[in-house]
Formats: structure tokens, sequence, C-alpha cells
């Protein structure tokens, strides 16, 4: 709790002017508020902003397209709550047919569950008829052999994704990079900076450590540095913001920067 009775910490103001900037490159992408019914004008920006859609988990297709374009956010990664694991291959095309008619980018599939090597076969099998480039995953450790193999076969970048303290395989990309830095270079980390944050670390430093093996980012914010933390708004959790967007741009990170959102996830627009 702040205890300074003369205004906001420093800490908070910077944390604030991050998630403004987040906002601000938005808003350079899109000009100015897009009609509901017309694709958004985007524009080029420096940092690629995406959107996971575990967030759009209580919405539909349509409707996630329809927020996509509201907020002029071209890229989104698709999750099995929108084009289902079980999809034939017509029903993944039309899926993805939508997305694009719609002037978005489909930049990746995930996060997608494997724990049996039917489960990874299928997944790639998805994937590529998807057209995914990259997918975030999560897996059983002894599932890695198994998954050089078919990244060597589909020349598909599989970014394990972390999940914080509560999942003893990967809670942060730390000990992602641990078990992949001497496979294929296509087996990386999907960073979820929350999680991160919820395990105790650092998401800026984990990525500086992390970055030649990072595919993929989910931007996230947390209220407290504990397994107990919950998604808050960007700039108004403990994560700093600012410290990892400078990371990115150091690095020079070049994969798409998930903006993701936890909080409200039936009333997500606003």
């Amino acid at each position: 709790m702040n205890t300074n009775t003369q205004g906001p910490t420093r800490r908070h103001l910077i944390q604030s002017a991050g998630a403004g900037a987040i906002c601000f490159a938005a808003a350079a992408a899109a000009g100015k508020e897009a009609d509901p019914g017309k694709k958004s004008p985007i524009r080029k920006t420096a940092i690629r902003l995406g959107l996971p859609t575990y967030m759009f988990k209580n919405y539909d297709l349509d409707q996630t397209i329809t927020m996509a374009q509201r907020v002029a956010v071209r890229h989104i990664c698709i999750r099995s709550n929108l084009l289902p694991m079980n999809s034939s291959a017509g029903q993944i095309k039309k899926c993805i047919a939508k997305v694009t008619d719609a002037g978005l980018l489909p930049y990746g599939g995930g996060v997608i569950y494997m724990r049996t090597e039917a489960q990874v076969n299928a997944a790639f099998m998805y994937s590529r008829t998807a057209g995914f480039k990259v997918i975030s995953i999560n897996l059983l450790p002894n599932l890695l052999g198994l998954l050089e193999r078919m990244v060597k076969k589909f020349d598909i970048r599989a970014a394990i994704h972390n999940h914080g303290p509560e999942d003893k395989n990967w809670p942060t990309p730390e000990a992602i990079y641990a078990k992949v830095s001497r496979l294929d270079k296509r087996i990386g980390i999907c960073h979820d900076t929350g999680h991160t944050q919820r395990a105790g670390v650092d998401p800026a430093a984990a990525l500086r450590k992390t970055a030649d093996r990072t595919f993929d980012i989910h931007l996230k914010d947390v209220h407290a540095a504990t397994r107990k933390g919950r998604s808050v708004e960007l700039g108004r959790g403990v994560v700093d913001i600012p410290a990892v967007l400078r990371v990115v741009k150091k690095v020079g990170y070049r994969d798409v920067l998930g903006i993701e959102y936890e909080k409200h996830m039936t009333d997500l627009l606003p």
C-alpha cells in the first residue's frame, strides 16, 4: 500500500506512463477509434501488438473479431475456445478465412495442451492446416524429444508457456530455457509476465536472460508478486511494465507482443 500522502510514487507514475505508451502505440495504429462496422485503418508501429484469446473464452469468434477491430489490434492468437482442436480441416480454414477477411492476422495458436503423443501429433496437424507459424504450448517434459522432431518436420515454432508457481514443470521462462536451450531453435518460450511475477521472478530480468528463445510474450500485470496474484489493468499492478518494454526494445524482439487482461473477462472491451 502506498503510504506517501503527497501523491503517487515515482514508480506508480512510471508504471502508468508505461501502460500509456502501449495505449499510444495502439492509438497511433488506429488514428482514431474505428467504426465497429468497418475494418480498422491499421498502420505499422514499432511494436506489433497482439491479442492472445484465452481472455475471450466468454465470447464467440465474431465478437472477438469486432473487439479486435475496435481497439485496432491486428494480430490475434487463435485458441481452442475460438477454434476447437477437434475441428475438421474445412472448419479450420473457414475460421481462418473469417479472421483474415476481417483484416486481422492470426499470428499463431494456443495455448495448446499436450499430454500424450497423440495430442502432439494432432496439435501440429491442426496448426499446419490453420497456417500457424508459431504455437504457444504446454506439454509434459517427457515429450520434448517428440516435440523436437515435430518442429523439424512441420517447420512450426513451438513456444512453451510458463504458468507460474502452480506449474511444476514450467513456472518461469528460465525453467523452460534450462530444458530447451540445447534443442532445435524452433523450440522456445511464450513468456507470460504475470505468471513470472507470481513466481517471485522479475519479468524484465527473466526476458533479458532468455531473449534468444522467446518467440511470444503475453504482457500481463498482477496485483501481487505471490501465488495469489490476480490480473489487473496494465500499470496498476506490481509488474514493472516500462522495464519489460525497455528489454523488449534492447534485445530486438521482433515477434508479437500480446496484451493479456483477465480481470473482467465478461466485459473486456472497456
